[in-house]
């Protein structure tokens, strides 16, 4: 029977490893908490980063957040109609990268990487700043904390990613529900009430340095634009969704867009009615969850609440660049390691690469949001801008039933997210932007200079080609290192005489009555193997057991070492070990071509 084409029924179960399998991929709602917090909790920061800058131009500017909000609504919804249609085409996750790696080539699939890439860590970064921030907007005291609240909620973060994806989601559905329940009933309530219920933060007094000119509103524009970061996430991660997969991602998007518009324009629409301004020692979303609920305990929990949604919110960026590192690796981009996964579906390197790149970051601005704001949403634009384009392309290119239509969307899309990406880049260049514009490059660097080494060492080995028929040369040796006759020497030499044409053992010491009590030792033994000890003045075991072999290897023998190593039934007995196996082992392999073997002996401790 040909291999491959057995019937279905006949063919053996596999028993799947734990975190394999349905069970272990997101349904729609679980996606939803897996990967859109991101997104929906950038309503804490997003209308809040567009008052910062309109009340330069005094409070009667702060009219201006809901027509700004609806222009960024608007925008909203072409990016989810779009990252539909890429979920559709690229089943296998990448998103921009994805799909430039197709329809725009090499270099636009560099930088669309290189941009994710910097999103995803700066989305960790932000989210778990601002989570510090309303935190501390209920509890003052911790404002003098911030830095050590957003690296305790990274560790739990990255300990919770470790255990798997499906796992994350899970924890994070509640805090998921109570966060959006929480901010359509501050909306809600606080279109009901007459007045604000209450006041909070201390005030402080606002002068009007600019006009509300177009300057300033494209400034305000951009700042707003970091609500839509995220949006991108679930079009990176649609290998993580059950199957069908295309549906289910495309389903959580749609609901990924329609909380998202309905929490940025509802709260817009509190903030230019009750014309709210920023106060010293609170966010403005803690402004309008005092003025919906009040001063008592549900203000207490909606803060905290959007404390831990923050926090959690970097769970995107989790399930996103681990997948984007994998396709990075298979394709030679980065180091393979990253595309290695664990018994569960976990891109384990991928995780802890990002956990530590936050912390940096977090460290370096400690842990202040409104210096990483200006960094924050050009990587994504780009990221937004080449998914676009390349989706025009790959319209043109296919031509399925409606694509015109299709094209027609992103086209517009590529317009308005290229133009949005230009104010961002423009308007925030001096305030930090500029550091993205250095990054991206050096990353896209990074990733074709590993490429090309692969693509080297690739031609070195000739991958892909058919090599000559081995040859063999002269009878291969075994060299077994040990120390004195017992089980251990045994068990050696039964598995050397089964690996090679010829075996010796070697020993070293210094004393030459030990040299000679072994000699006798081995010869009353009698195993059939050549003993050859080594006169050691100096007591070293290392160096001697190297240069014979390298002496043994001289010839272009082919020569095998094998180490055998006692390993204790339990882990805390390791360190009553002799570690000059492991020693000796690292030394040959950095100074000589043989084979290094380690055997283990197992104990019964």
């Amino acid at each position: 029977m040909t291999f491959g084409l057995a019937r279905r029924e006949v063919r053996p179960k596999v028993p799947l490893r734990p975190g394999e399998g349905e069970r272990h991929h997101l349904t729609s709602i679980e996606g939803l908490a897996a990967l859109s917090l991101d997104a929906l909790s950038s309503v804490a920061y997003g209308p809040e980063s567009i008052v910062l800058v309109l009340v330069a131009a005094g409070t009667g500017a702060l009219t201006a957040t809901l027509p700004i909000t609806l222009v960024i609504t608007a925008l909203l919804v072409v990016l989810v109609i779009s990252y539909g249609q890429v979920i559709a085409v690229h089943p296998d996750g990448g998103g921009a990268y994805a799909v430039a790696k197709k329809d725009l080539g090499p270099r636009s699939s560099l930088l669309a990487a290189a941009s994710l890439v910097v999103d995803y860590v700066l989305t960790v970064a932000v989210s778990l700043a601002a989570g510090a921030a309303a935190l501390a907007s209920a509890f003052p005291a911790l404002g003098s904390h911030l830095l050590a609240v957003c690296l305790g909620g990274l560790a739990l973060l990255t300990a919770v990613n470790l255990r798997g994806i499906t796992e994350s989601a899970r924890v994070l559905m509640l805090p998921t529900v109570l966060f959006i329940v929480s901010i359509l009933g501050i909306i809600v309530i606080g279109l009901l009430r007459a007045h604000p219920a209450a006041v909070v933060g201390t005030a402080q007094p606002v002068h009007a340095t600019e006009a509300l000119g177009v300057l300033l509103i494209l400034k305000a524009f951009s700042a707003g634009c970091s609500a839509l970061t995220g949006v991108e996430a679930i079009a990176n991660g649609v290998p993580t969704f059950r199957e069908p997969r295309v549906k289910r991602a495309q389903r959580t998007e749609l609901m990924l867009g329609a909380l998202l518009g309905l929490m940025l324009v509802g709260l817009a629409v509190l903030i230019r009615r009750d014309h709210v301004a920023p106060r010293g020692g609170v966010t403005v979303l803690a402004q309008l969850t005092a003025g919906s609920y009040g001063t008592g305990w549900a203000f207490y929990a909606t803060n905290i609440v959007v404390t831990l949604v923050l926090l959690f919110a970097a769970n995107t960026s989790f399930g996103g660049l681990p997948v984007l590192m994998s396709l990075l690796a298979r394709d030679h981009r980065l180091p393979h390691v990253f595309g290695l996964r664990a018994e569960r579906p976990v891109y384990r390197y991928g995780v802890v690469a990002l956990a530590l790149l936050s912390a940096v970051l977090l460290i370096a601005v400690e842990a202040d949001t409104q210096k990483l704001i200006p960094l924050f949403a050009i990587g994504v634009f780009i990221g937004f801008s080449i998914s676009q384009i390349g989706l025009v392309r790959h319209w043109a290119t296919q031509r399925p039933p409606g694509w015109l239509r299709r094209a027609v969307v992103n086209g517009i899309g590529a317009l308005l997210t290229t133009l949005a990406g230009l104010i961002l880049l423009t308007t925030k260049f001096l305030e930090g932007a500029w550091v993205v514009v250095v990054a991206v490059p050096l990353m896209m660097l990074l990733f074709a200079r590993i490429q090309r080494y692969y693509a080297a060492v690739g031609a070195e080995l000739g991958l892909g080609q058919i090599p000559p028929p081995p040859q063999r040369g002269t009878a291969s040796l075994v060299i077994v290192p040990i120390g004195e006759v017992s089980k251990l020497a045994q068990h050696a030499l039964t598995a050397a005489l089964a690996l090679g044409d010829e075996v010796v053992a070697v020993a070293v010491h210094a004393d030459p009555d030990k040299a000679r009590i072994l000699r006798e030792t081995w010869d009353r033994w009698n195993p059939g193997v050549r003993l050859d000890i080594i006169d050691s003045p100096h007591r070293s075991l290392v160096e001697p057991v190297v240069e014979y072999v390298q002496q043994a290897a001289s010839g272009g023998r082919q020569i095998a070492v094998l180490i055998p190593e006692v390993e204790p039934k339990h882990r805390r007995y390791e360190i009553l070990q002799n570690q000059r196996g492991i020693l000796l082992a690292t030394v040959l392999r950095a100074r000589t071509d043989v084979a290094v073997c380690m055997l283990p002996y197992r104990l019964k401790l």
